[in-house]
C-alpha cells in the first residue's frame, strides 16, 4: 500500500483494494448446492458446471419426479 492510499483510508474512509474477488452473477446459492448435493445425489463437478437456472430445473425434476 502507498502513502497516499493509507492517508485516503484513514483521513476519508476510503477502503482500499484487498483482492478480494466478486462472486459470479450467476452464483449458485449454497443451500441449493447443498440439496443438489445431498438429497439429488449430483456431485460436486456436475453442480458447478450448471447454470442457475439448470440448478433450479433439476431440483424441481427431482421434486416431481422424486428422480
Amino acid at each position: 500500500m502507498d502513502g497516499a492510499t493509507f492517508w485516503a483510508c484513514v483521513q476519508n474512509q476510503v477502503k482500499p483494494d484487498r483482492g478480494v474477488p466478486e462472486l459470479p452473477s450467476e452464483a449458485l446459492p449454497a443451500d441449493l448446492v447443498f440439496m443438489l448435493i445431498s438429497r439429488v445425489g449430483l456431485d460436486e463437478t456436475t453442480v458447478a458446471e450448471m447454470s442457475k437456472d439448470e440448478a433450479i430445473a433439476r431440483l424441481q425434476k427431482y421434486w416431481i419426479d422424486g428422480t
